[in-house]
């Protein structure tokens, strides 16, 4: 099988209909797509050639049907046949998918915000792409960053930051910092199935537990269990919470829409754990997909409230840059008979669009749906007795002893 490379920028890719590329961002499908191409001015060849659709079969073990191109890249890849028949025999057959590590060799373990509408200003992340292969996951897009594709390269190829407890631990140190509560898992999860092997998240555990710094976990993982030790410490002293998050009751639905996570009845088993264990424990029903788990939201929380969990949350569906594309195709493959529904029903919660990134609410959507699912989630939280948000203590951070005094002896040194 041979690639033509188109360059963003030329006049091929000037060639297109703005209208109807209007209509496709509504629908959240790919750009450019083929077919859709005007011909040059006096007629000829159209700009770009036909090309194959692209392939948006699911594979076994993974969330994404496809791999769209990577937005900040100036050259896009197309399937092309020779005339030797190797296209049609390579998409044939969907060979499995290797999961590949990548090593992270950035030096900062913290990552900073400061949007208005997030609860926290700081984050670790030891992973970059997630092996769950949630397909409705909003951090895919920022694969993209790295050079990779948001679609199977999301959760194929994972970057991972070997150093990650020792570069939190020097930020940790510096003069003048101050504790607050930091997200562990805010972009993907850190007890994806690598972690196993890798303990990089045990490790950013280990240090928080030295510095008495407090800390807010979000898993899909039942593999939490295995820091039980660190967090019962923690949760002595006010320092974490762990939030589970459960989309969806129907352990067939979860298989395919996050093929590699723990079933939602081991999440809850793990909320049970926790919590009998004295660690806090919250359960996220999130995202809420309209029309496709949005009516499990009372049942979920229920079972949260029965497996001792304190708290609840929620969040409705986001689909930032190709994300709309990559969860369309996804929908179009599992569920074709009720993905133009279901599709619709996001558009009313987005004003007319498939995403809305505008602060204060992008996370809860608009329109009477939106407002629905906010008295709904409002109504059963309240009914299960989910609203003790808790609070964590940044009052008890310290440097550890050992480290004061290697703090001073290298400060002596310079004298």
């Amino acid at each position: 099988m041979r690639q033509h490379v188109y360059a963003e920028g030329t006049d091929l890719a000037r060639e297109l209909d703005p209208e109807q590329m209007e209509a496709l961002e509504r629908a959240g499908a790919p750009d450019p797509p083929p077919g859709l191409v005007r011909p040059r001015r006096g007629g000829g060849v159209p700009a770009i050639p036909p090309v194959p659709a692209p392939d948006s079969r699911p594979r076994k073990g993974r969330g994404a049907t496809v791999n769209p191109p990577n937005r900040f890249e100036r050259q896009q890849a197309a399937p092309f046949d020779d005339g030797w028949s190797t296209l049609a025999a390579d998409i044939a057959e969907l060979s499995p998918l290797p999961t590949t590590l990548i090593r992270d060799s950035s030096r900062s373990a913290i990552a900073w915000n400061s949007s208005p509408d997030i609860g926290f200003d700081r984050a670790v992340n030891p992973y970059r792409g997630c092996e769950h292969g949630c397909v409705y996951c909003y951090a895919r897009p920022s694969h993209a960053t790295l050079g990779y594709s948001p679609g199977l390269d999301f959760e194929t190829k994972l970057v991972f930051k070997p150093e990650v407890a020792e570069l939190l631990e020097k930020a940790l140190r510096k003069p003048g910092y101050v504790a607050r509560t930091l997200a562990l898992g805010s972009n993907t999860d850190p007890y994806q199935p690598v972690e196993r092997t890798l303990k990089l998240t045990r490790a950013v555990l280990q240090v928080l537990d030295r510095f008495n710094h407090p800390v807010s976990i979000v898993t899909k993982s039942a593999g939490v269990l295995r820091d039980l030790d660190i967090l019962q410490s923690l949760a002595q002293r006010d320092l974490v919470c762990v939030h589970l998050s459960v989309t969806t009751l129907d352990a067939g639905l979860a298989r395919v829409m996050e093929p590699r996570a723990a079933t939602p009845a081991r999440r809850l088993q793990a909320v049970e754990a926790l919590s009998r264990a004295g660690v806090p424990a919250a359960v996220l029903a999130a995202p809420m997909i309209p029309g496709l788990n949005d009516a499990e939201m009372e049942s979920i929380l229920e079972a949260a409230a029965k497996a001792g969990a304190r708290h609840a949350g929620y969040i409705l569906l986001r689909l930032p840059h190709e994300l709309k594309a990559i969860f369309t195709s996804w929908l179009q493959a599992h569920f074709p008979d009720r993905a133009g529904h279901v599709l619709e029903l996001i558009r009313q919660t987005r004003a007319g669009a498939l995403s809305d990134a505008k602060f204060g609410r992008r996370f809860t959507g608009t329109g009477a749906y939106a407002d629905m699912l906010a008295r709904r989630f409002a109504r059963a939280a309240k009914q299960c007795g989910l609203l003790d948000e808790g609070g964590l203590d940044g009052s008890r951070f310290a440097v550890p002893e050992q480290a004061r005094r290697g703090m001073a002896a290298a400060q002596m040194s310079l004298f």
